[in-house]
């Protein structure tokens, strides 16, 4: 890993030079909010943007996408070329870079790994910007505030100048031809280290800071804590929409008018959609809300980490913006906080009594 630093004046520069070579998107003011988008112009591009409505997994795995077609007469399947630009994703946050990681975990580094995610992931760099916690944000809870990789570039803000840490070959040479790169000083690496603690400082102390999620998310299965939470929900699948973890998806077989010809289409899906879990024959085995609310969190918080090593939730409060009705993991880790805090105080009195 190399750092440098460049000048802010120098960042426009920057931004030109990817878009010389490759499409941009970037966060870019969208109504009351930001949104991530194809960008013509670099006095578009927010670097120092709150959480965008959405998150930049669309620019991977598309909500809805051909996989192949077919002709119905002759059981002839045609695989359907994409389109692939190579892509810039310019100024993505470290919860969402956490994010991007877990998606290649599933799509990339599986057995069966998926060739279109492939195709657009590996024609894309990734530009990572540093950022100040919103209200809601809580990836410092689930290990997702910092983004060690992932990243071709990743920009800090210092001021009058960015830090700047480098890891491809081929980000570096644009940065090294669009700006006057410096290598850092001992008054850069203090301002850094500022910054840094800046950022720890700003977010919500009152989230709980709970150990061994995975462990009490096993304890608490069958709380009854689960049926009021499930209750609220409403199906709408917001939380699935804005999420960049969610990765479920269902499989479409779309005819064309005279049945003779179609298309295999992949659209996203939710796990929090009454009919996920239906198979043949009608039965659904989440057929209540509480079945599967307490399903996505306990994918979020449990099984990803079982098998890939990390929460699959990120933090990045989404969720918390999007549910009308105040679901998402940190109500679970309030749950969580007041479960164990509990059983504290009930293990000492016991041990007083003794």
């Amino acid at each position: 890993m190399l750092y440098r630093i460049i000048d802010a004046d120098d960042l426009p520069s920057l931004i030109r030079a990817f878009m010389d070579s490759y499409e941009l998107v970037a966060p870019v003011k969208h109504g009351p909010g930001y949104i991530f988008d194809v960008v013509d112009d670099p006095s578009d591009v927010v670097l120092d943007y709150p959480t965008t409505i959405a998150s930049p997994k669309k620019y991977f795995l598309p909500s809805e996408e051909t996989l192949f077609k077919f002709d119905v007469a002759s059981n002839d399947v045609v695989d359907f070329e994409i389109d692939i630009k190579p892509r810039v994703l310019f100024g993505v946050h470290p919860c969402d870079l956490n994010a991007i990681e877990r998606l290649d975990a599933v799509f990339l580094d599986s057995r069966y790994g998926d060739p279109y995610y492939r195709a657009r992931r590996e024609a894309t760099l990734i530009v990572g910007v540093g950022c100040m916690p919103t209200q809601n944000c809580f990836c410092h809870r689930v290990d997702a505030d910092e983004a060690p990789r992932g990243y071709d570039l990743f920009l800090q803000d210092l001021g009058d100048r960015y830090w700047v840490s480098i890891s491809s070959v081929a980000a570096a040479e644009i940065l090294e031809e669009s700006t006057h790169l410096r290598e850092a000083t001992d008054e850069d690496r203090a301002l850094f280290a500022a910054a840094t603690h800046r950022r720890t400082a700003a977010f919500d102390g009152s989230i709980p800071n709970v150990q061994d999620i995975a462990m009490l998310m096993d304890t608490y299965h069958s709380d009854p804590f689960w049926a009021e939470f499930g209750s609220r929900c409403l199906n709408c699948t917001a939380c699935a929409a804005v999420c960049p973890t969610c990765m479920c998806f269902d499989i479409k077989d779309i005819l064309s008018p005279d049945a003779k010809t179609g298309e295999r289409v992949r659209v996203w899906d939710s796990c929090n959609s009454p009919h996920f879990a239906r198979v043949a024959g009608g039965h659904n085995f989440r057929a209540d809300e509480r079945g599967r609310v307490r399903h996505r969190m306990y994918h979020k918080l449990n099984g990803f980490k079982v098998k890939h090593g990390s929460m699959l939730c990120v933090g990045c409060g989404r969720c918390v913006n999007a549910c009308k009705v105040n679901i998402n993991p940190i109500e679970v880790f309030k749950f969580f906080d007041e479960k164990t805090r509990s059983s504290a105080v009930l293990s000492k009195e016991a041990n007083d009594a003794e």
